[in-house]
This record gives structure tokens, C-alpha cells and sequence, in this order.
């Protein structure tokens, strides 16, 4: 048996997108598979306890800091996490947000979504950038065990800080894989999407702006940077709902005509897996991450070309874009085996 601490001190919910998603259905997976080892989940003020499983071996230990406030989560992160982690005689720590304690008593695992500071820093805010680079570069230093999302961001870790990591996929819920048997298509497109620059958001609206008898788009996530330029480019025709409850979500894809997803940058590219796993026909844009979770079972597009984003809106009203092999390639993607190849990992790096 070991003691595993999990450092959840990021998680603000409805505000950090596809990484509170991956740590809720990672954790669940994992006391689903694991009720021999203890966990130790270390929560902010922010955050509630159904983050933290109902079993006998997760253990919730609520910390007094709000994440919302960056620098004082940072403070208590470095400052007052590595007394906590002694405190509870943790064998490693599992750190599931980019950025870990740099003085922490026991061997540590990171995970790295993406390396989008080092790939395109133009996207970040100028006072954020210098503590993006130097958290993220010195919690690659100081973890024992890295852990990356994608071959994607393998390559990319490997190329900026010099190290291997170790290529745990997402998972995809269950949720979406039954979704896919019980579709009511409606006349709707949907793009469920963090708001920042990089999602190309901008590009989108221009182009459905463009066409005539254009379909209703639906957009959906986390709002981002560019969040007030993306509402004030939206016309009639679209409508941007925000963060929403993932019940809500389900219906949103089960009555989706079509999905788009114009990024230019990507980690990994959690929607478009549950897109595909929903049965709904995808778009997306044609760059590393999204091959790699696609392969060649939806339409790929050019994101910077206008005329390739009209042509993939118009091939997904058209209802041509089939879907059966991109549900079977979302299959392959459990949230089981991403807790069994987590585990394994830690288990390994704890050692």
C-alpha cells in the first residue's frame, strides 16, 4: 500500500475547463479500480467535496486558500502543501495541474496538459507568462515522474525541458459513448470550447457571419481572454452559453446536428473526443493532437483558411460526415485506463 496526495489546489470549478474535468473522472476511475491504496485529496476553498470519491481510502484535506486569488494559491502551493504532504506521511505526490511545490519531502508526479507557454507565449497575458515559465520549467525539474497528455506534448516536453514523460491518454465518459445509441439530431451546430485566442473562435464567427442561411451555432465552455470580443462578434444566429453543468452538455451533443472545433493549438482535445464518442459528425482542425486522437475518422480542415472552415460547416449540415468509425476510435479511450496506466505510474515514481 501507498499514500498517495493528490494537490487539487488549482481546481476552481467551472473555471479551469478540461483540466477539472480530467482530475473529476480521473479520480472516480481510480476508486473504481483502487481500494487498497490511501489517497489524499487536497482541496481550496473553492472547491466542494464531491471532488473527492465517497470510499474509505480518499481522504479530503480542505486547505484555506482560495485559487481564485493565483498568487496566494502559488504561496500556499510552495509554501504550506509540502508541511501538509509530511504531515500526512505521503509516499508521492500526484500533482494533476502543471505546476507542483519545488521543496516537497516526497518523490513527486506532474501533469503537463500542454506546453502552450513555450509553443505560443503571444497567447498569454503579459504579467502571467514570466510565472507560467518559471513554475512550469521548475516543476519539470523537480518531479521524479512527468506525465504528458499526448505523443504532442511528449514531444514538445521533451524538446523545451530536455526530459522524457510518460504518454497517459484522457478517457472519454461513459455518458457520451451511450449518448451516441440515443442521438436526436436538431438543427444546431455545436463547439464546446474555452474562450481564449488560440481556440480561433474569432475566425469561426467571421466565417458563419459569412454564409447565407447559416445554421445555429452553439458555443459552449469556459469564458477566456477573448471572451468579450468572441460575445460581441456573436449574431443571431449564435448562441454562447458559458460554462454549464454536464448534464446540460449531454443534451447539447445529443441534439447536435454537427460539431466544429477550429483550435490551433492543442494538449490533447477533450471535446472532440466526446464528440466523436457521442455519434455526432466532427470538423475539426487538422493539427497534431487531434490526428492523433482522430486519426482519419472525422473531416479535417486547415484553420487558417476561411474557405476550408465554410466548407466544413456546410459538409456538417449537409449530414455526410459519417460516424461509426470515430465512435469506435473514442472507445478505445477509458477513463479506466487512463486511472490503470496513472496508478501504475505513480506506483512506479513512489518507489
Amino acid at each position: 500500500m501507498i499514500r498517495i496526495g493528490v494537490n487539487a489546489l488549482y481546481l476552481i470549478p467551472g473555471g479551469v475547463g478540461g483540466t477539472e474535468i480530467y482530475l473529476r473522472n480521473l479520480l472516480r476511475a481510480l476508486a473504481d479500480i483502487d481500494s487498497e491504496n490511501q489517497y489524499v485529496v487536497f482541496t481550496n476553498r473553492e472547491t466542494g467535496a464531491d471532488l473527492v470519491p465517497d470510499r474509505p481510502n480518499f481522504v479530503r484535506a480542505p486547505q484555506a486558500v482560495s485559487a481564485s486569488f493565483r498568487p496566494a494559491r502559488i504561496l500556499w502551493e510552495q509554501f504550506v502543501l509540502p508541511f501538509a504532504a509530511r504531515n500526512h506521511r505521503l509516499n508521492v505526490l500526484f500533482n494533476p495541474g502543471f505546476t507542483a511545490p519545488l521543496l516537497c519531502g516526497c518523490p513527486m508526479v506532474t501533469v503537463f496538459h500542454d506546453l502552450q507557454h513555450k509553443r505560443h507565449p503571444e497567447y498569454f497575458r503579459w504579467f502571467d507568462l514570466p510565472f507560467w515559465n518559471f513554475l512550469v520549467w521548475a516543476s519539470a525539474r523537480r518531479s521524479r515522474g512527468a506525465i504528458a497528455v499526448s505523443v504532442a506534448t511528449h514531444d514538445d516536453f521533451k524538446r523545451y525541458y530536455g526530459r522524457s514523460s510518460e504518454v497517459i491518454h484522457h478517457g472519454v465518459e461513459r455518458e457520451f459513448i451511450e449518448i451516441g445509441y440515443r442521438r436526436h439530431p436538431q438543427d444546431y451546430l455545436l463547439c464546446v470550447s474555452t474562450t481564449h485566442p488560440h481556440k480561433n473562435l474569432k475566425r469561426l464567427l467571421r466565417v458563419h457571419a459569412q454564409m447565407k442561411n447559416a445554421p445555429k451555432l452553439i458555443l459552449t465552455g469556459v469564458r477566456g481572454f477573448a471572451a468579450q470580443e468572441i460575445e460581441s462578434l456573436a449574431g443571431d444566429s449564435v448562441e454562447i452559453t458559458g460554462w454549464i453543468p454536464r448534464e446540460d452538455l449531454y443534451r447539447l451533443y445529443r441534439g447536435a446536428l454537427g460539431f466544429i472545433y477550429p483550435s490551433t493549438f492543442e494538449g490533447f482535445g477533450m471535446p472532440v473526443l466526446e464528440a466523436m464518442a457521442a455519434g455526432v459528425p466532427v470538423a475539426c482542425s487538422d493539427i497534431p493532437p487531434l490526428r492523433e486522437i482522430a486519426r482519419s475518422t472525422v473531416h479535417f480542415f486547415d484553420p487558417a483558411n476561411d474557405r476550408e472552415i465554410r466548407d466544413a460547416l456546410l459538409l456538417l449540415v449537409s449530414g455526410k460526415i459519417s460516424t461509426e468509425a470515430a465512435q469506435r476510435r473514442a472507445a478505445q479511450f477509458t477513463w479506466e485506463k487512463t486511472a490503470r496506466a496513472t496508478l501504475d505510474y505513480l506506483s512506479k515514481s513512489s518507489s
